[in-house]
């Protein structure tokens, strides 16, 4: 088995402002609490989170040629993300996402498109996914990966006995025709409710999770926001109940989830744990701005998660 997580998909950066509850008219100014920056994205914002808890993790990933794109390599490294295999395409700006995030916790936001999905698949992203003990693919949409090329990583870290997880970025048109070809080499699908039940056609968690393992996947893991998550471990189930917190900004909770997964694994957790770490490790991302939020390290979410208190069962 390989070492370390590579993450590959969505690369992004988030500038996250609270609370924006309406525009000020004209040229007006308004003071607001805090605004937040940081790489976010299926793949990035997950990379971000794995590391700041201690997994060695690598991207795969594009950012333009721009101020903007320099910066989320900085930022990136600094955070101990290896970039390597972060590509930098001229003449393209880096994506970006404006997220204005009102009193109750709603964030609308505006998306400028650039770089961030074309994600690099060639020999070198192959070599690397083929000796990681981790991979997390959140390429599902991207141009450069649908249709053979992305599975073709996937099933490079199969060969090297890595464990795959999968995330979703969407659950456009084209998605489930992706996953229909990825699921089968996947061990943990990891979308959230709202995307499972577009895609699956269902409104009910277990039909949704039956769905996708029918499709392939060994475990299906339904992030669902202030209500926790669904796991389906084979014929095994739980609901998983959130903590009981105050979210300042959940912009990055779904990717903080799956990283936060990944890294209980890594440390040994089996997967039931690992979905309860998680859990605690989105909620202290959601507690502050941006991708990390008030994480700080893989032994405080444990401490963490003896001092928060979980939501009681609906």
């Amino acid at each position: 088995m390989g070492t370390g997580l590579l993450c590959i998909g969505l690369t992004t950066l988030d500038v996250v402002a609270r609370p924006i509850n309406a525009l000020p008219e004209g040229e007006g100014t308004t003071l607001i609490e805090g605004i937040g920056v940081a790489p976010a994205g299926t793949a990035a914002g997950a990379a971000m989170v794995a590391a700041r808890l201690g997994v060695e993790t690598r991207l795969a990933g594009s950012v333009g040629g721009d101020l903007t794109g320099r910066f989320v390599r900085m930022a990136l490294e600094e955070q101990g993300v290896g970039t390597e295999l972060l590509e930098t395409i001229p003449g393209f700006p880096t994506s970006t996402t404006v997220l204005a995030v009102d009193s109750n916790g709603r964030r609308p936001n505006f998306h400028a498109l650039g770089a961030g999905l074309f994600a690099p698949t060639g020999e070198a992203v192959l070599e690397d996914a083929s000796r990681s003990a981790f991979l997390h693919y959140g390429g599902i949409g991207g141009p450069k990966m649908d249709g053979g090329a992305g599975h073709a990583v996937i099933k490079a870290a199969k060969a090297g006995g890595a464990i795959v997880t999968c995330d979703l970025i969407s659950p456009q048109s084209t998605a489930l025709a992706e996953l229909e070809r990825l699921l089968p080499d996947v061990d943990y699908f990891m979308p959230s409710v709202a995307e499972a039940f577009a895609l699956s056609g269902t409104q009910d968690l277990a039909g949704a999770a039956d769905f996708f393992l029918a499709l392939g996947a060994k475990a299906v893991l339904m992030k669902n926001g202030g209500q926790g998550s669904y796991v389906a471990l084979g014929a095994k189930r739980a609901s998983l109940p959130a903590y009981d917190i105050t979210p300042v900004d959940t912009t990055s909770c779904g990717d903080s989830y799956c990283a936060g997964f990944i890294a209980g694994l890594s440390r040994g957790l089996e997967p039931l744990e690992a979905a309860r770490f998680a859990t605690a490790v989105a909620a202290l991302v959601a507690q502050g701005l941006a991708t990390l939020g008030k994480l700080e390290s893989y032994d405080r979410v444990l401490k963490a998660m003896g001092e928060m208190t979980l939501k009681e069962a609906a």
